[in-house]
Parts: C-alpha cells; structure tokens; sequence
C-alpha cells in the first residue's frame, strides 16, 4: 500500500464522479500462501506479486487472521474469498489499480441514487466514507433485497453484562425488538438509511443510524442512568407480554423489590414472586411454594443452571438467595420450555449478575435481622471480574415475639455465601463459574440442633460459533443435607441423624436462528443422582441408640430435546417442543418384590434381589412433549394457549400439613413410579396507553398420576421399606388467574387475585390403600381464594410509600371429631382428611421509603426502609393442633408466626 493513500482516494472520488468507468475483465491468475494473515497483511502479499496498487482506507480492514492456498488462480477467486464475509468490496479498474469500498458497491456507470428508497434497483456509487457517525451494515451486491436481518446483543456498559428484555426500534418505520436471556436481538431493516434506538428501564437510550447493506450484526452498549427512585414493576419489556409465544412466564428484577415491605425489612426476590396470582405458600414459617395446585417437590430451582433444593433460610420465613447478587428471576408456570425437565410444576430460573470488570463496587446493608455485602472486583479490566457476597443474621430475639412458650427461648441463625467469576475470552468466547453454600441452625427444643444447609458449583462456557448458531455448555453439582443432633442429660436416648442428596450434572444447550420462520434450541441433559437416605448413630457413651444406615439410592436420568420457534406471520406464532426422557434406577440396591393385586406390606413381600454397583434394575423411557401458540388480534392485545405434559422422577415425603427442612427426598424404582402431569391453559393479554398498564386473564387446568401420598400414621424417616409407608393417586388442579399491572406514574404496582383448588384422589380396592372412600379431597395447600396488592406511590424523587395486602383462603386440615373408649384405653376419631379448614389468613404491610441525595461525587448512595409488617397485628394461625387437658376433653390450639406488628428499619448503600 502507498504512502498516499489518502490523496490518491480523494483523487479517485474525482476521478469517479467526472468519467465513465469501465471495468476490464481479468483472467490473470495468481499462486498465493496466507498462514494466519490479517486482510492488510495478504494485501500487500498480493501488491509484491503483481503488478496492482490497492486504494482503501486503513481502519476499514479487521484484524482477523486468514489461511488459504492457491495455485494459478484467478484474481478474482483470491479477491473474493479474501473479501467475502466482511463489508469491503472492490472494482478492478485497469490493469494497474484495485479500488475497494467500505460496503458500498462500485458499477461501470456513474449515476445518483436515493439508498433510502428500497424500491430503487440502482445502486451509488460512493457514499461519504469519512462520516464517524454513519455505520454501514453489510456488503452491498447487486442483486439486493428490500429487507436485511440486523442481529446483535445489548449489554451494560458498566459491568459487560446482558441486558434481558430491552427493546430495539426503528420509531419511523414501526419496527422493533427485544434482546432475550443472553443479551441478543434480531431485526428486520429495510434496505438504505435507517435509525436504531434502545429502550430499557433504568437505562439511557442509545441511537445509532446506520446504512442497512446486508445481514449484518449490531451491539449496543448502554449505560445505567444515575441513582434514582425505581418504580415497582414485575417486568419492564415492552410489549413482551402481548408477543411472546409461552405464556405463564413472569420476570422479576432483582432492583426493583427494594421498595415492597416484607417480613423484617429483609429483600426477597422469592416472597416477591409468591405475590403473583399462580404462586402461593402454605404460610409464615413454611418452607417451599405450590405452583397453580402442584406440591411443593414439583418445583424446580435454579441458581445459575445449579439445583438449589432447598431455598429458604429461618422455616422458611427467609429467601436463601442473597438479594444484591442476583439479576433477576424468570419463572414459568404455564407452558415450561423444552430445555427444562424433570419437575412437573415451575422453573424457578435465578440468574446471579455479572461482575463489574471495569471499578470496583459494592452494596451493604444492615439491618434487625440479617447483614448483607456485595463486592464487584475486576480481575482483567473489560475481560474478567469477580462477584462476592456474603449475608448473615443476628436473629435469634425474633423468636421472643412468637406466641409460644415452647419456642421463645430458642435460636435460629443462617448464613450464605457466593461467588461468580467471569471471563470474557473474546466476542465468541465466555467462561463463567458460580459457588454457592448455605447454613441454617436452629434449636427449638433445649435437647435438639437442626442443620441443614445448600452447596453448588456451576461452570459454564458460552460460544457463539456465527451469527445463526451459539451454544453453552454447563456442568454442575448440587448437594443438599440435614443433621439432627439430640442430647438429653435425663434420657439414655441421644443421637446423631444425618441425610444426604446429591445432584450432578451436564447440559449442553444449542441456539440455530434458522431463518425469520424458524428458530431452534436444543440439546441435552443428563443428571446423576445419590441420596443417602439417612443414618443414624447413638450420640454420648450413655446412649442406648441402635446404629442403622439406610441404603444409598442412585439414578441417571438423561433427556433430548428440541424446541423450534414457528413464526408463520406477525399475528401468529407457535412454539414446539419434544423432550425425550431416560431414567435408569442403579445399584447397589436391594429390590423388595411383592406379590401382584395385593397392598404392599410385609405380608405380601415375596422376594429380594440384590442388585451390585451401577447395575440397572428399572428403566423408565417417556416423551414430554409442549406445544404454545400466540395470536395477536391487535398489537396490544393478543391470545395464548398452551399444552403440555411432564415427567418427574423424584420425589419429596412429607407427612405434615407444611413442608420443613428435614423432608427427605425418593428416587423412582421398581415400587414408586415417577410422577405425570399435564396442564392445558389459555389466556388474554392486554396492554393499555403503550404498556403502561398491563391486563391479563388465564385459565388452567391439570392432571397428575402417581402423585406420592402416605398412608395414616406413616413414618417416614428413617425407614428401610419406604413404599409400605407410601400411597400413589391421581390428582387435578384448574383455576383462573387475573393480574393488572400499573409500570409507570408516581402510584404503580400491581393487583393480583387468582381462584383455584388442588384435589387428590387415593383409590384402591384395597381398604389400607384407601383415604377417604377413594374420592377426591383437598390437598393441604388446597387454598381457593388469593388475593394481593403490591402498591408504591413517589411523592418526590427521593420519598415513597409502600403497601403489601394479602388475603388467603385458609388451608384444609383434618378435625378430631369424637372419642371411644375400647378395652379400657380412649381413642380419638377423625373427619375425612383435609375435611375442614384453619381460618382465613390476611395481612397489611407498609413501608417508607427514602433515598439518598443524587450527588455523584460521593462515596456512597444510601437508601433507607422504613416498614411494619402485619401492621394490623392479625393473628394469622400457622397451624392448630388439639391436646386432652386433665378433664379428659380435647382442645384445639392455634399457633402463629408472627401476631403483632412487626417495625424495622432497615439501611442500605452502594458504593
């Protein structure tokens, strides 16, 4: 390349727009060997072995390195492979000179041209290559169409992190998009002059005008506007709602809960969630959620693609998932995608942030129960950065503000930790890893220590191999545990108790963007199961305890999926989805064999077989398949239904009215068969003024088989022969979800109601197997009536005022409701099970909310909450129980959580 290539291009513009060109055609060949070259590299290969001069600009050329080899080629091929793929043409002038452009196409006449009109078949000649502000998409040919794919991703310019939900529009031609998980977006433009904007809550608009020449790709970098009061909204995606295809998906933001008063002044993006019409808890001091009618097992949580089992602190009065390093939430309750199994209910997708790799960051706060921390610390700035977290509670006078004698002397504590790193190797490259543990402790009673606690372990590779095809691989491993450790200085009875499940696993997910029609993930999954069903030991040399082990359970269950996104025109979309199942019960394993068409009892058993080390002894094959469609009748309002059907092979027991943390879990095999469901929905979505409010309506209905169950006076724990204990029916769930949603203005929030029941059938021809006459009766988070209100009004930029209204159908429970005395000894009798019903349950929350100054030369940006929970001191019953006082009657009792107003005040700050 010449030394004046400046001048020499200037006098070519002259050249070009006073004569006729004509182009000679070239059959001179060439012999040329690239190894790992850049295009200005070859270039100049090229100029020393013929007689030709280039003319271009230095900073239109990548750095990207070439290979190739040719012999006695022509020109032309080198040139075309050199170029292909990238925005550069050329126009061979003579026999001397090669002319290359940034994009635009050179033709043997000289005419002007219009490139905005995508109509025109003519083509410029040259457009101001010097403008810094123009960027040209593409390579222009001269078959050109009138539309082009612009695909590309959004990201935070502070951190590198991808922004989900943002929207990309043309706002003159009505064209726009939204980025999904990953960051990415895809747009149809129109040929010529076109200006992109961004759109995201919380974040600067973007602008871009840019000459649309070709598919080409287009990333948006934006940044986060300065510290100020969010409103309070579930999702920020614009119109995202009306357009998806799978309903039943909800999006929580992690920054955006700061201001909804909770239990304790404590963020919980999880109690957040259980506001939504489809997600509801069995009450304070329980641990886990029901999901339109499924159980508590039938729900499955993710941190970062790892299973957390258990994701509660404190009975569950807690989210185990520490707040400030957390994005956001997406939850699906309706159609679940293809690439998630083996839960028949929800997916819980908790995705932690993204370290800052540009300053270091942080974000505390203290407060009467917990302490929180959160540090950003860049290892390679704009490549790779470290996110901690640590959170830890003082708690243990909250238990004095129980109505219970039994308990306000005891303690509670929990703490939890995690860290993500990230590694940004190149655009196509990204490594992130994430490692989290969990504690909790608590002793209730004087003699007893409960333990029980979370670990996992996530390593992920993203890469993206072109613009249609991208994939991640993920390996992970979960583990969840509980001890029980009892003393007694009265008793000859201690002991140790301890219970195990762990969790390994691989994914492989793939993403092809076939065409505008088609897009395509898919992939596979595969999970390893081990649980150590517990084991106990005598604790203390006094102890008359018997040692026993239960023995280890293991599984492989592994899945294809496939899942294609149909797009047959704007109004109409589908999504598809087929996920092939695997389940292998392993040994070591002893098979208990009963006889066939009788109960399973000890009676009945027949025989044993021993089954050696990863010896299979039970197969499951089974098909899950998913189907959704979207129509959209105007472009705010729009149509959805959905079906669906799942398999799960895991199992929780549980023999109380709510969930605690030493359920245990069960693997399938030979005697439990894996759970089935199927749900059909169909729903209305509506946006009013733009998507400032959002209106939508849903129905459902569901059906299980084999959904695990226990026989009266079950014991569960502990026990060698679990399926003499267990019962498997049918169950059936339906209900209609309303929920209105306020995004913008000073008062915003949402209002949610949803009615539904939950019903299970236990049948059998055989009495023992049998409850309640074989028909269908209430589950016991069977709870009709639920209805919220999550309200936030700003009175200015630095103060607002928030509410939390909750009211709760009471949840079934089963009433003594007589005695007899037989052979001298009194016992009770009982009504139907889950026959009547604990009184209903509601509770008021407020909050005040003030936030710092908005000076950004300071060291910190503080936030204050001021809240009261149940501030009309409802005594909202936890659970009733009866005792026989001394005259021989029988009494109910109720005891609750929480029974007077609760104020805290609660102090965070970032800096």
């Amino acid at each position: 390349m010449k030394s004046a290539i400046k001048k020499s291009i200037l006098a070519l513009m002259v050249l070009l727009f006073s004569t006729s060109l004509i182009a000679q055609e070239n059959n001179e060949t060439i012999t040329i060997t690239a190894n790992e070259l850049t295009k200005a590299q070859v270039i100049k290969l090229i100029e020393s072995k013929t007689n030709y001069n280039f003319y271009y600009l230095e900073k239109w050329l990548d750095d990207e390195k070439i290979s190739f080899n040719f012999t006695n080629a022509k020109l032309k091929y080198v040139l075309d492979t050199l170029f292909g793929g990238s925005r550069i043409n050329y126009f061979i002038l003579d026999n001397e000179r090669i002319v290359l452009t940034n994009g635009n196409l050179i033709k043997k006449s000289i005419y002007e041209t219009d490139t905005t009109n995508p109509n025109d078949t003519s083509t410029p000649v040259l457009v101001n290559t010097e403008d810094g502000n123009l960027i040209k998409i593409g390579r222009e040919e001269v078959n050109k169409k009138n539309s082009y794919t612009i695909s590309g991703r959004v990201l935070n310019d502070k951190n590198g992190e991808p922004i989900e939900g943002a929207t990309i529009f043309e706002r003159e031609k009505n064209i726009y998009a939204t980025t999904n998980s990953k960051g990415y977006f895809k747009i149809e433009l129109p040929f010529g002059k076109n200006s992109l904007e961004t759109s995201f809550v919380g974040f600067d608009s973007d602008y871009k005008d840019l000459i649309v020449y070709n598919n080409g790709k287009l990333n948006f970098s934006i940044s986060e506007k300065s510290e100020q009061l969010e409103e309070v909204v579930i999702s920020a995606n614009r119109t995202r709602n009306i357009r998806q295809t799978i309903s039943g998906i909800s999006q929580i933001k992690a920054k955006e809960i700061k201001k909804i008063p909770l239990v304790l002044g404590e963020r919980d993006i999880l109690k957040v969630a259980i506001t939504l019409p489809s997600i509801k808890s069995t009450g304070e001091g329980s641990e886990g959620v029901n999901v339109r009618g499924g159980k508590v097992d039938q729900n499955l949580f993710l941190l970062d693609n790892g299973v957390i089992y258990n994701p509660t602190h404190f009975l569950g009065l807690f989210s185990a998932i520490n707040p400030f390093t957390t994005n956001d939430l997406k939850i699906y309750t309706g159609n679940i995608p293809a690439e998630y199994g083996g839960r028949l209910s929800s997916v819980f997708d908790i995705r932690t942030k993204d370290p800052n790799t540009k300053k270091f960051e942080g974000e505390a706060s203290i407060g009467p129960v917990t302490g929180n921390v959160n540090v950003d610390i860049p290892i390679v700035k704009d490549k790779s950065g470290l996110v901690l977290g640590a959170r830890s509670t003082y708690s243990d006078w909250i238990l004095g503000l129980v109505n219970n004698k039994q308990i306000e002397n005891s303690s509670v504590s929990f703490y939890d930790v995690i860290a993500k790193y990230k590694h940004q190797i190149n655009d196509k490259n990204a490594i992130k890893a994430t490692g989290y543990f969990s504690q909790d402790q608590y002793q209730i009673a004087s003699d007893t220590i409960n333990k029980y606690g979370n670990m996992m372990a996530t390593i992920n590779w993203d890469h993206e191999f072109n613009d249609k095809n991208r994939g991640s691989l993920t390996l992970s491993n979960s583990r969840y545990s509980f001890d029980i450790d009892f003393e007694s200085e009265n008793t000859n009875k201690g002991f140790n108790l301890q219970y195990r499940i762990n969790e390994t696993g691989l994914k492989i997910k793939m993403k092809y963007d076939h065409s505008d029609t088609h897009s395509f993930d898919y992939g596979l999954e595969s999970k390893l199961y081990s649980i150590n069903p517990g084991s106990i030991v005598p604790n203390g040399a006094t102890s008359t305890v018997v040692p026993l082990t239960i023995q280890e359970e293991k599984a492989l269950e592994s899945s294809l999926f496939i899942a294609d996104e149909i797009t047959v025109n704007k109004k109409l979309n589908f999504n598809v989805g087929l996920r092939l199942n695997q389940y292998l019960a392993l040994g070591p394993s002893t098979e208990r064999v009963y006889q066939d068409d009788a109960p399973k009892n000890e009676t009945t058993l027949v025989n044993t077989i021993e089954h050696g080390n990863n010896d299979v002894f039970q197969t499951y094959h089974n098909l899950s398949y998913r189907l959704a469609g979207r129509y959209s009748l105007t472009n705010s309002l729009s149509l959805k239904a959905s079906y669906n059907k799942s398999f799960q092979y895991i199992h929780r027991l549980n023999n109380n009215t709510t969930a605690t943390p030493i359920d245990t879990w069960r693997l399938s095999d030979s005697n439990i068969k894996p759970q089935e469901g199927s749900q059909i929905s169909l729903g209305a979505f509506k946006n009013i003024n733009g998507n400032d409010y959002e209106i939508s309506l849903e129905g459902y209905y569901k059906e299980y088989e084999n959904l695990l169950d226990y026989k009266i006076g079950a014991n569960l724990l502990l026990n060698e022969n679990i399926e003499t204990e267990v019962l498997q029916g049918n169950g059936k769930s339906y209900g209609v979800e309303f929920l209105v949603k306020k995004n913008r203005g000073r008062l915003n929030g949402w209002l949610g109601y949803s009615y539904s029941r939950s019903l299970i059938q236990l049948n059998s021809k055989f009495q023992e197997e049998t409850v309640n006459n074989g028909l269908f009766f209430p589950t016991n988070y069977d709870k009709p009536h639920d209805l919220t209100a999550v309200l936030n009004y700003k009175f200015t930029e630095r103060y607002s005022f928030s509410t939390n209204f909750t009211y709760q159908t009471g949840r079934p429970i089963t009433y003594p409701t007589g005695k007899f005395i037989f052979q001298g000894a009194e016992f009770l009798t009982y009504s139907n099970r889950n026959q009547f019903r604990i009184p209903d349950y509601y509770r008021l929350d407020i909050g005040i909310n003030i936030e710092g100054n908005h000076k950004i030369k300071k060291f910190a940006h503080s936030f204050w909450n001021i809240s009261v929970y149940n501030v009309l001191g409802r005594n909202n019953p936890y659970s009733v129980f009866f005792q026989t006082n001394a005259d021989g009657n029988v009494e109910a009792y109720q005891s609750s959580i929480f029974s007077v107003p609760i104020p805290t005040i609660t102090y965070n700050f970032k800096f």
